[in-house]
């Protein structure tokens, strides 16, 4: 396994990194929240450095915020020896991580992931991107950080609202790869999980996944239950006003049960375990509005999905409590079904 992900305090693992390397320069990628919340934690235990802020939000995860980015680095005269350090959650990681891998052919980064969401997922296994023309991370490239440096304390920063969009992806690494644990999370409240054995327990999951696959030819497909659906629904939700726009884990949570549903249609789950899926995440984020003009527009965005083949929609499906399998064919009107079983 490789051992790049670090779980321990900022300060104490920042410095241990920068002693044992020699770069050029250093410009750090933070948003106006992780400038104000974050970035206080650790700048001093930064070498001279150069601060680039960007905007938060999805919105900004463009090619015209890159192109901000790029000029920064261009005008600080960074060469091929210099190092990106990407203060903040999955928007910073994705967006700073690209533009390091494509500045100069590829410049060295690191990931200090500030949300829970990114520090379970979207911090480790080297995927980079952003978005295109309304469509989620549709240009991108496959590079691993020299290091993801994970500090639980950078949760006392959040909103609830943002623990429980990360706490999304640690419900789907159980139910693909861990069914003790499933139903361990599945039988305490929101507010009684331990944060920290979680992280600890999904970067476990997540990298043990990846080592086996890292270009996602094959198992690190499953990687992507729930999120066929889901991001389709996020994505969706983009065209509205701010207001009824989703996070991230709010929207895969919601895809989870329309593909649990669709595990549960071919046979794979049992109506129980369907149920018991469906109860945990009604409980824990409650149920979006999904309005039947919307239908359509959910299911067109799924055949920009990265895993279709052809004219093939591909999903990742549980095939039990703890198992999934991957490249499994659904026509439109499953997924149909499959919506209208999510609104009820």
């Amino acid at each position: 396994m490789n051992q790049y992900v670090v779980i321990a305090p900022i300060q104490e693992s920042l410095k241990q990194f920068i002693s044992s390397t020699n770069y050029s320069k250093v410009i750090v990628i933070a948003d106006n929240n992780t400038k104000k919340h974050c970035y206080p934690l650790l700048k001093s235990a930064l070498p001279a450095h150069k601060l680039v802020s960007i905007p938060s939000g999805e919105a900004n995860k463009v090619l015209a915020t890159c192109e901000k980015i790029w000029e920064a680095m261009t005008n600080e005269e960074l060469d091929r020896h210099a190092l990106v350090v990407n203060i903040g959650g999955g928007v910073i990681g994705d967006m700073g991580g690209f533009c390091a891998a494509v500045y100069k052919r590829g410049i060295d980064f690191i990931q200090v992931p500030t949300t829970l969401l990114s520090q379970v997922d979207a911090s480790v296994g080297g995927k980079l991107g952003i978005d295109f023309h309304g469509f989620k991370n549709h240009l991108g490239v496959f590079n691993i950080p020299k290091s993801v440096l994970i500090d639980p304390i950078f949760l006392k920063t959040l909103p609830e609202r943002e623990i429980r969009s990360g706490f999304a992806e640690i419900i789907k690494h159980c139910l693909i790869a861990d069914g003790d644990k499933w139903k361990r999370i599945s039988q305490l409240d929101f507010e009684e999980q331990n944060w920290a054995d979680l992280i600890d327990h999904s970067v476990k999951i997540k990298q043990n996944v990846v080592d086996q696959d890292p270009t996602e030819k094959g198992l690190r497909k499953i990687l992507n239950f729930g999120h066929t659906l889901g991001h389709a629904v996020e994505t969706h939700f983009l065209t509205k006003t701010p207001a009824e726009r989703l996070f991230h884990g709010e929207a895969i949570a919601v895809g989870m049960i329309m593909e649990s549903f669709l595990s549960f249609k071919k046979g794979m789950i049992s109506s129980e375990t369907l149920s018991a899926v469906e109860e945990f995440i009604f409980a824990t984020y409650g149920k979006v509005k999904i309005a039947p003009e919307d239908i359509e527009s959910i299911l067109a965005l799924t055949r920009q999905d990265k895993k279709n083949r052809g004219n093939e929609i591909r999903f990742s499906l549980l095939t039990g409590v703890g198992s999934c399998g991957y490249d499994i064919v659904v026509s439109v009107s499953e997924m149909r079904k499959a919506i209208a079983y999510y609104m009820g």
